[in-house]
């Protein structure tokens, strides 16, 4: 199996390269640093250090706590931070700058990891939730590197997907050293692929444990008072053929709060010029923030067509909806609204994140919803009663601060081999 599996791979190059080309139409980033792809690190970090994969954005900012928590308690222990997407590498320079040595993932192919592992040499490979990687694995063990699959989660169709592979998966999943896991059921799954139980710790989710810098507290002070009165609400990474689902809703809230702002904050950059389209065609003139101005009282949709500020736009909402989960995506992070005290609702698609978004929905801090009329009538409840919205809120508020604790328990983990 690891046989075909790598000549499908390598077959698979050219295509691979093909598409990233193809990507850095409408994102330049794609076709940047591409010989990383190939295993060509341009980075030299001194051996022996941490290897931390976060494949995109939402990976890179589960993840900073704990790098920064590194970089504070072992100053003179190199981290290498990789990435698979140039939106998850801008967000690792931006968090980190020079502190931590970054580079792009290599394909999944023997030549391509072991030219990589002769560069970084590093002492323990990290993977950030659910990044599987039969070659990886096989030459860290062969290498002598340590792995631990972190914030590990595996929901029921990924084990009926991987069960399908029999003795080949419970070989890769073998591989892996320690995994941590979100929950008990999540670990449960592990061990039915034939992971051994001493191998895994329930850690929880290392999301519970964001933090709100107060820079950004600040700046959602100054946008709150820039809405003046006005009832806000935002929907965050969005996907394709969801953002005419919420401007339809917005269309619908109007006609009951005729000074409602959404503010649109879509998921990918190469796709802000499709969104301005959307918006014009449902019948609304977008205000963009690229443009550094803020809406007016008779703007009612804010484009938000910058990196980096989601966690700002979401504080200065009423309340928020969480993209990819009307699409097939699996959804996005509830937690860095909920942290802030701003209630969620979300779409029936939420397999990447169940066990949160059952969390919420259980203490009454977030709401479902399955179309534009359902949207429009959550956010009118929302949007119209101060009180409702405000106990939905510090619902979720509670729910993020009762379950903190997983980015320590995490830590510990590296630290018995640190």
């Amino acid at each position: 199996m690891y046989l075909i599996y790598t000549a499908l791979l390598y077959l698979a190059v050219p295509a691979a390269l093909l598409r990233l080309l193809w990507r850095s139409r409408r994102a330049p980033g794609y076709r940047e640093r591409w010989q990383e792809r190939l295993g060509y690190a341009e980075i030299t970090p001194p051996p022996g250090g941490v290897w931390i994969h976060a494949v995109s954005v939402g990976e890179v900012q589960a993840i900073a706590p704990l790098v920064q928590l590194l970089l504070d308690e072992h100053p003179g222990l190199p981290i290498t931070l990789t990435t698979t997407t140039p939106t998850g590498s801008d967000q690792a320079r931006r968090l980190f700058g020079e502190r931590v040595w970054h580079s792009y993932m290599p394909l999944d192919l023997p030549a391509f990891i072991r030219r990589f592992l002769a560069r970084v040499q590093p002492r323990q490979l990290l993977m950030v939730e659910t990044e599987v990687w039969p070659n990886l694995l096989r030459a860290c063990r062969r290498h002598g590197v340590e792995t631990l699959l972190a914030n590990a989660r595996l929901s029921e169709r990924s084990l009926r997907g991987y069960r399908r592979f029999g003795a080949f998966a419970r070989r890769v999943f073998g591989d892996i050293d320690r995994i941590a896991a979100q929950s008990e059921a999540d670990a449960e799954r592990f061990a039915q692929l034939g992971v051994s139980r001493d191998r895994i710790t329930v850690t929880g989710s290392i999301k519970f444990d964001m933090t709100i810098p107060a820079s950004v507290v600040e700046q959602v002070e100054v946008m709150r008072r820039n809405w003046a009165s006005r009832p806000v609400w935002v929907a965050a990474s969005t996907h394709e053929g969801e953002e005419e689902i919420v401007l339809a809703a917005h269309a619908r809230l109007l006609k009951q709060l005729p000074e409602a702002l959404l503010i649109l904050v879509p998921r990918h950059p190469e796709r802000f010029e499709r969104v301005v389209s959307a918006i014009i065609r449902a019948g609304f003139e977008p205000v963009r923030r690229s443009e550094g101005r803020l809406p007016q009282s008779d703007e009612p949709v804010y484009l938000a067509d910058t990196m980096g500020e989601l966690p700002v736009l979401l504080g200065a909402s009423d309340a928020a909806f969480i993209g990819g989960s009307l699409a097939r995506v699996g959804g996005h992070n509830m937690l860095e609204a909920a942290a802030q005290g701003v209630p969620v609702c979300f779409g029936p698609h939420t397999f990447n994140f169940a066990l949160i978004a059952q969390m919420l929905l259980d203490a009454g801090a977030a709401r479902q919803v399955g179309d534009a009329s359902e949207l429009a009538a959550v956010m009118q409840d929302w949007l119209g009663d101060a009180s409702c919205r405000s106990e939905a809120g510090e619902a979720g508020r509670r729910i993020v601060e009762h379950n903190r604790g997983a980015l320590r328990r995490l830590y510990g983990m590296l630290e018995q081999r640190l």
